[in-house]
């Protein structure tokens, strides 16, 4: 059985992405591991040493108890969407949020992360990154972020993201793959920037590989990337975008877009990370 890791916050843009982890695991026959991390604040004055081991027992007791009360709501929430049989596991955790989930995709050979992201909200964050951006970056697992403003439609069409480069042939292959499961077309898109030659893009080979699937080419000129990108997805009415994780920063640059450029249209479908 297939292996699905939700990390949460038991807030309402997590609960919200928790309706696409059960979606998932009811289309690829998964198991759904929801993972829980809380930090243990540091006392603000050294005086207090002596209650240090009350201090943590406290908090570790107040956590649990909000994790008592939030799990049971998770079931609720499959079982309003019909999707009560999923088999579900509750892991609780003190540590560090990415290290946490970068140790129990590995040690549990997880297949999809997928997590609900708040996208940025101050220009600072832009530098800082997001947590979802983190996981993507330091986790070999494919990941699945769901901006908080989304709500759940089906999968019919997927945007991915390409310079038609060869190392992004075998990432196309994993997101054709789920394409396939949800029977979902696959629209490739290459931003060309303008004044550019190029000679040999290796479109011909992308065509031929995936001639048997539902995936059709695109090439579009323009220096502004993410501006395109953004077009095609609300011109073609795409429910989902895929990204090679080698375009670190790809991620934050769709949101930070939206902001410098004051966009009529956020980016509210989920964003899928492929290694």
């Amino acid at each position: 059985m297939k292996k699905i890791l939700f990390p949460t916050d038991f807030s309402e843009v997590s609960k919200n992405a928790f309706i696409y982890a059960l979606k998932l695991a009811d289309a690829i026959n998964a198991e759904i591991i929801t993972l829980h991390v809380y930090e243990l604040d540091s006392p603000a004055f050294l005086d207090v040493s002596i209650y240090l081991q009350d201090i943590y027992e406290y908090e570790e007791l107040n956590d649990f108890e909000n994790y008592k009360d939030e799990v049971p709501l998770l079931r609720n929430i499959a079982e309003e969407n019909n999707l009560g049989h999923i088999k579900m596991r509750n892991v609780l955790i003190q540590g560090y949020l990415v290290k946490e989930v970068v140790k129990l995709s590995e040690k549990e050979n997880i297949d999809f992360i997928v997590m609900g992201t708040k996208g940025i909200t101050h220009l600072r964050e832009v530098f800082l990154g997001t947590i979802a951006t983190k996981i993507m970056n330091e986790c070999n697992t494919t990941v699945l972020a769901i901006p908080e403003k989304c709500i759940y439609s089906p999968i019919e069409k997927i945007l991915f993201n390409t310079r038609f480069h060869m190392d992004d042939i075998e990432p196309l292959k994993k997101v054709v793959a789920l394409a396939n499961v949800f029977h979902s077309h696959v629209d490739c898109l290459n931003v060309k920037p303008l004044h550019t030659v190029y000679t040999d893009d290796f479109v011909v080979d992308f065509k031929n590989v995936f001639k048997e699937h539902n995936v059709a080419f695109h090439s579009v000129l323009g220096n502004d990337i993410e501006g395109a990108i953004l077009n095609f997805i609300d011109q073609n009415k795409i429910d989902m975008i895929a990204i090679h994780e080698r375009h670190r920063g790809f991620f934050d640059k769709l949101f930070q877009i939206s902001l410098s450029k004051k966009l009529t249209f956020n980016i509210s479908i989920p964003i899928l990370s492929v290694h």
